[in-house]
């Protein structure tokens, strides 16, 4: 059992972890799936937040349940959009999306990650991530579903704000983005737990050995 004390610290320690977490951008895509009808032009949102400027940074879209190609020696990654040093990258683009992404570059500042993908087709369908990796937080991606049926409907405005787009507060603590992580929360709870049960048994010996002083001895009889 825990020493009130330790409890005290490991609740401490855990809040200002957790606070400090928050102020940190993190990656926030679709909780929903996007839906689109083949020939549609989408816009998978993804932004950061608080917000924070990617100008300078790598922003990778890639397509997390594509297998890699047996015939590449190398394995490769191939990115449905790949922005760096300030400008697309298309020599590792896969093939299907060439001229048919692009990003809010003029919104980059204010950490709008947004892909846009014009004259969708069926083979589109799937899951989409959106990927910062020189991100300086433990959310630094997020995934975004993307579902081409032939009789859906456009329910999507062609540059979303990215202040519209949903909080990461309301999201799923076990989803891909915009959350706190729950393998980053379970190894420091655990060491928390650790070092406060430590502290209590630190604080009951010396308890323990304060008794033992204060215990009472009799005083030796006066001789006559």
């Amino acid at each position: 059992m825990l020493h009130p004390l330790g409890c005290v610290l490991v609740w401490t320690c855990l809040l200002s972890f957790i606070v400090a977490l928050r102020d940190q951008p993190q990656v926030i895509g679709s909780r929903q799936p996007i839906v689109a009808a083949p020939g549609d032009d989408v816009i998978l949102p993804c932004h950061l937040e608080p917000q924070f400027n990617v100008e300078g940074l790598t922003v990778e879209w890639s397509l997390p349940d594509l297998k890699p190609d047996p015939a590449d020696p190398l394995s490769r990654v191939e990115y449905v959009h790949l922005y760096r040093q300030r400008h697309e990258i298309p020599d590792m683009k896969i093939r299907s999306y060439a001229m048919r992404t692009a990003l809010f570059t003029d919104e980059l500042k204010d950490g709008n990650i947004s892909l846009k993908i014009t004259n969708v087709t069926l083979a589109d369908q799937g899951r989409y991530r959106c990927f910062i990796p020189k991100l300086n937080s433990p959310v630094d991606q997020s995934v975004v579903q993307l579902v081409v049926a032939p009789q859906s409907h456009k329910t999507w405005t062609p540059e979303p704000d990215p202040k519209s787009l949903p909080d990461p507060d309301q999201n799923d603590e076990t989803d891909a983005g915009g959350r706190l992580h729950l393998n980053v929360l379970i190894p420091l709870v655990f060491f928390l737990l650790v070092l406060g049960g430590g502290v209590g048994v630190y604080s009951l010996k010396r308890r323990h050995q304060n008794q033992n002083c204060l215990k009472y001895v009799p005083a030796k009889p006066l001789a006559v």
